[in-house]
């Protein structure tokens, strides 16, 4: 895809599903209910996917498991596959994120696979440069961003990141094959630096800001960000999401995005109820997020309840992650139920129910 349709399509705001893994009892991939999960995804209208991070489970890149390779191509080609097969292409093509992980010579040939499979950008993590200064961060950046187009990720300190102070996502921000950055949360403070640098750069109608703060989705969808730099005034929004969370429920979060973006555009009007309906409603995904991301217990069940969510619906056969010991965690299912069960409104069993014989049966 054109880079400058992908930077287009990405600043005017999309819902990015965090992909996952589904498994067999087993541990063995699945693929029929790996490319029902795609089609899930595509069918509930979203404007793109991300595959290959951290909900997909790092683990496929392991020499034991070695699945990289098959789960990035199954994926582009279930894309394919949708789209030659749809009645009306209503929505565009999804933009197709993959993950890219590990030291310089590991991230450029991932980077090299998703491009020559077709990705059109690279979800960059910085995990395993933890040795090294910033400005090495941002060299390793630049030669990633010469092979595929960049989204940034700061995966902060408050869920085992680094801290990247406002001076790297300053040059981070003025690399040329930078398209997007996702926040991933919690810290309030952080994620300012990397809005204000943005807004700092020559870049910086060019870039997308995406939410990846768990605790704070619909409070970031209608939240303006404005600095005066060089006498001009600047407007800096969250314009999408790239998220676990959005990796169930997803038709309903497709509606809510919307509902954001079409408050802060200006296409509802803004009144005091809904407002007011709106808060309530960040509220409700918040404790949605703590039941499925385990946060009661440092979420350590985070991708196991995005599975158990799945299975409830008939999207997976279980919730089981690559490692036997990643699991839920004890009451975890029970706070799952509560959720579902407080907030119907927020869940999409029925368009599941209506349409997972299709997504199973095709081939």
């Amino acid at each position: 895809m054109n880079h400058l349709l992908i930077r287009d399509r990405l600043l005017h705001g999309l819902v990015i599903p965090a992909h996952p893994l589904a498994l067999t009892a087993d541990r063995k991939l699945d693929y029929a209910r790996q490319r029902a999960l795609t089609r899930y995804y595509l069918d509930s209208g979203v404007g793109g996917v991300a595959i290959g991070v951290h909900t997909t489970q790092f683990a496929i890149r392991d020499p034991k498991h070695d699945l990289l390779a098959n789960v990035l191509g199954l994926a582009i080609e279930t894309v394919r596959d949708w789209r030659a097969k749809a009645v009306s292409l209503v929505h565009a093509k999804p933009i197709m994120v993959a993950g890219i992980c590990g030291q310089t010579d590991q991230a450029l040939r991932e980077a090299k696979l998703a491009s020559q499979l077709g990705y059109d950008v690279g979800l960059l993590s910085l995990a395993a440069l933890r040795e090294h200064n910033e400005q090495q961060l941002i060299r390793h950046c630049a030669e990633v961003a010469e092979v595929i187009p960049l989204f940034g990720f700061y995966l902060q300190p408050a869920v085992g990141g680094r801290r990247l102070s406002f001076d790297f996502w300053r040059q981070f921000a003025d690399i040329n094959g930078v398209l997007a950055i996702k926040i991933a949360p919690f810290n309030r403070y952080q994620t300012l630096d990397v809005v204000r640098a943005v807004g700092c750069s020559s870049r910086w109608q060019e870039i997308a800001i995406y939410t990846g703060n768990d605790d704070s989705i619909v409070s970031d969808l209608v939240t303006s960000y404005q600095f005066e730099v060089e006498g001009e005034l600047r407007t800096l929004r969250f314009t999408g999401g790239l998220l676990g969370h959005w990796a169930c429920w997803t038709k309903t979060a497709v509606e809510l995005h919307a509902r954001c973006r079409a408050l802060v555009t200006g296409e509802l009007t803004i009144d005091s109820q809904r407002w007011l309906e709106t808060h309530i409603l960040s509220h409700q995904v918040t404790d949605m997020n703590a039941a499925i991301f385990d946060a009661a217990n440092q979420f350590c069940g985070c991708i196991a309840g995005i599975h158990e969510v799945l299975r409830r619906q008939g999207l997976l056969e279980g919730n089981w992650c690559l490692d036997p010991n990643e699991r839920m965690s004890p009451g975890q299912s029970d706070e799952i139920t509560r959720v579902i069960e407080s907030y119907p409104h927020l869940t999409d069993d029925e368009f599941v129910s209506e349409n997972l014989a299709r997504w199973l049966g095709s081939s």
